[in-house]
């Protein structure tokens, strides 16, 4: 994949918080999560790929774009799977809360996990972590492990998971042993992406969220240096064999790095929609300009980019009231 790729994801993810980002606080997640999708979907026509899409926003007959199987891209360029989330944390920016991001990561053609719409439990680790823990451990046994590798106490962890009634047994069994705990209210792909960032404080991420959202952040964690350990989590006999459909042939192993995105070249690229813990949020200012910051990363090279744009809101056609 070209290199130029980097800066052209970016300036996707841009236009598409910047197209939400007038929705803060406004209590409407489906007209925030529209306006993002319209305006991604407007400027992947200028990126040099010919992706498909293969975690969007449904299937064909669900999402007017961005749709699974969807053909995006100036379609000059390398064949590549393509995963969205134009609004990461759509709650987030309906009640004005923090960690909403709109979200890509970009792959060759047939790494990417086709990750069925469900929860997915999760291990996420930073670098330091990376390789030396099981999703299959219980929980304390885990904390354990890593306090020991990182030369901490376990009081001294601080573990981040959704505050979500699911994670009540979980929670439990993390204030008995003495963790720190931050709670997310949205915003599963910051969430796991956190404990990559050492200005974020956060140790691990544990607990489940969606599947989709996962192989997303398995993408950047791959940037990172970091791990994303993962199980589906079927609800039913119908999301049973959804799994097998999606070619997940036991769909309660446990799901590597490679199993979610192969073992090739990732790109991500995410935009900061509200304030979060390692990226700010669309900031406006007089004139008709707003602020954007986003972070752009390839596997290959590790190399991590903070971009810092400011952008004329006339000269973006394809925002909602600024046309």
């Amino acid at each position: 994949m070209e290199r130029e790729l980097a800066l052209e994801l970016v300036r996707v993810t841009e236009l598409a918080a910047l197209a939400s980002a007038p929705w803060m606080g406004r209590g409407d997640k489906n007209s925030a999560d529209g306006a993002a999708t319209s305006a991604m979907r407007a400027m992947f026509d200028s990126v040099s790929i010919r992706g498909i899409v293969v975690i969007g926003e449904g299937e064909m007959d669900e999402a007017p774009m961005l749709y699974i199987g969807e053909e995006v891209g100036s379609l000059n360029g390398p064949e590549v799977d393509v995963a969205v989330d134009p609004l990461e944390g759509t709650e987030i920016v309906a009640k004005g809360l923090n960690n909403a991001m709109s979200v890509i990561a970009v792959a060759g053609k047939g790494q990417l996990l086709h990750a069925p719409d469900m929860y997915m439990e999760k291990l996420a680790c930073g670098p330091a972590l990376a390789g030396k823990l099981s999703i299959t451990d219980p929980i304390d046994v885990t904390l354990r492990k890593a306090a020991d590798a990182l030369n901490k106490k376990v009081s001294d962890l601080t573990v981040m998971i959704l505050d979500r009634t699911r994670h009540e047994t979980t929670i439990k069994v993390l204030r008995k042993v003495g963790v720190r705990i931050k709670f997310l209210s949205d915003g599963d792909v910051a969430g796991a992406m956190a404990p990559a960032f050492p200005e974020a404080g956060i140790d691990l991420y544990v607990g489940s969220g969606g599947a989709p959202e996962g192989v997303l952040a398995a993408a950047a964690l791959k940037c990172l240096g970091g791990e994303l350990q993962a199980r589906l989590m079927p609800a039913d006999g119908n999301e049973y064999k959804r799994c097998v459909q999606m070619g997940i042939e036991d769909p309660y192993r446990v799901l590597t790095m490679e199993d979610m995105i192969g073992d090739g070249d990732v790109y991500f690229a995410a935009t900061g929609v509200t304030p979060g813990e390692f990226l700010g949020g669309v900031q406006y200012f007089p004139d008709e300009r707003a602020e954007t910051h986003s972070i752009v990363m390839r596997a290959k090279t590790k190399t991590i980019r903070f971009v810092r744009s400011l952008h004329y809101l006339p000269n973006k056609p394809f925002l909602n009231g600024h046309s």
